[in-house]
């Protein structure tokens, strides 16, 4: 499922921001240190550093689907998983990056939710739809020391979390009850 939130970015940001640049854009999820090497020319990264649940969106409720064949499902709730991303713009001078970055805030602040039309696998139809949260405080304790411990420079960068529900469990098959019968007998027996 991270690997569809990561697809689904993707495609997201290459969408929105070659309509907007009118130019091609590269989106890659590496780490952001002194090894980091951009694709091409305009790179877009956006590097996955926590991953946690959403206690707030926590549920004991199980769903129950029923089926014209008279059986029925009975799912377990999804987990809620938030998945915070530092998103980078690489183009090799500060003002050109800047420029990017604020061409990503835009899509980013566009969608309070990440559109249907840009999902993929284990994301697609997930309800309630995905909420995201842009420019909100990092879950970093402190940026300085996360670009210290990646040994890169400081950057120019945005927090944008995502969050998706995960299935753990399989879900449960069985027969609904539908008819009942009842049966009355008149006087005692001995």
């Amino acid at each position: 499922m991270i690997k569809d939130l990561d697809d689904s970015l993707k495609e997201l940001f290459e969408v929105e921001l070659e309509r907007m640049l009118s130019d091609s854009i590269a989106v890659v999820f590496d780490p952001p240190d002194d090894n980091f090497r951009p694709p091409s020319g305009r790179t877009v990264d956006c590097f996955l550093y926590d991953v946690r649940e959403n206690s707030e969106l926590r549920s004991n409720e199980w769903l129950i689907e029923r089926q014209s064949n008279g059986a029925y499902q009975r799912k377990p709730p999804l987990v809620r998983v938030d998945c915070s991303y530092l998103i980078t713009a690489w183009l090799g001078d500060i003002g050109s990056e800047h420029q990017l970055l604020g061409q990503v805030l835009k899509v980013l602040l566009r969608y309070p939710t990440l559109p249907n039309s840009v999902l993929h696998g284990s994301l697609v139809g997930q309800q309630p739809p995905l909420p995201t949260t842009a420019i909100q405080p990092a879950r970093l304790q402190s940026l300085g020391e996360f670009w210290q411990a990646l040994g890169g420079k400081p950057k120019a960068s945005l927090n944008y979390t995502v969050t998706i529900g995960i299935e753990p469990f399989e879900p449960l098959e069985g027969t609904l009850v539908t008819n009942t019968q009842i049966q009355l007998r008149q006087g005692l027996q001995e």
